[in-house]
């Protein structure tokens, strides 16, 4: 009978370990809740989300009324130069318009500062709230339909791309397979559309 050398003795042994303890690490704890991976294209949430669009449409409009100001502030200015062109440098009235002129400058620039920065914090206020919104019903939704973990992904497709930038983000994206069921992205963004239309405070059953 042929006798095993001490070193295959070994290695045969350190093999059966290793073989044992991968299938206990790959073999789900008793009693353990099995993973459910949900997805969400937050993207598209944002862009098909009546509110948001409602609110940021607010916003332009805003905007809008402002650079209506600026462009009534720009056009006084401009009939101020006018007057000047027909005026004697340093007399009284040519002193006087151009001291207003450069009162108007100052004032349309402090203008559009100020219309600036409340248009950028008023777009991050519809942001932040749009986004804290979904993350509720998200959370809802994950815990009624027992999801241990929802990821953000683009939904797009590589050959629906219609240019190179296009082509390279969805090439770049993080999730290469997903099943249909694990997009999530459609009851969510309807059920946020359903809870705007009713106005409703009370937070309606969700869905799937």
């Amino acid at each position: 009978m042929k006798k095993c050398s001490p070193l295959t003795v070994a290695v045969a042994t350190v093999g059966l370990f290793v073989m044992q303890a991968t299938v206990r690490a790959e073999a789900p704890a008793a009693g353990a809740a099995p993973h459910q991976i949900g997805l969400i294209d937050m993207a598209y949430i944002f862009k098909n989300y009546e509110k948001f669009k409602d609110q940021t449409a607010g916003l332009q409009k805003s905007a809008e009324e402002a650079e209506g100001k600026a462009q009534a502030m720009m056009e006084k200015g401009k009939q101020g130069q006018l007057q000047l062109q027909g005026l004697q440098p340093g007399s009284p009235d040519f002193t006087k318009i151009e001291s207003e002129l450069i009162k108007l400058k100052n004032e349309l620039e402090t203008f559009r500062q100020v219309e600036q920065q409340k248009i950028v914090r008023q777009q991050a206020d519809v942001y932040k709230t749009i986004y804290l919104e979904v993350q509720d019903v998200v959370n809802r939704y994950a815990a009624y339909y027992k999801y241990t973990l929802v990821i953000r992904f683009n939904r797009g497709d590589v050959a629906d791309a219609g240019n190179p930038q296009a082509i390279i983000q969805n090439m770049n994206r993080q999730v290469v397979y997903y099943q249909p069921q694990d997009d999530i992205t459609d009851p969510i963004l309807n059920h946020l559309n359903e809870q705007y239309k009713k106005t409703a405070g009370a937070a309606a059953p969700i869905k799937k």
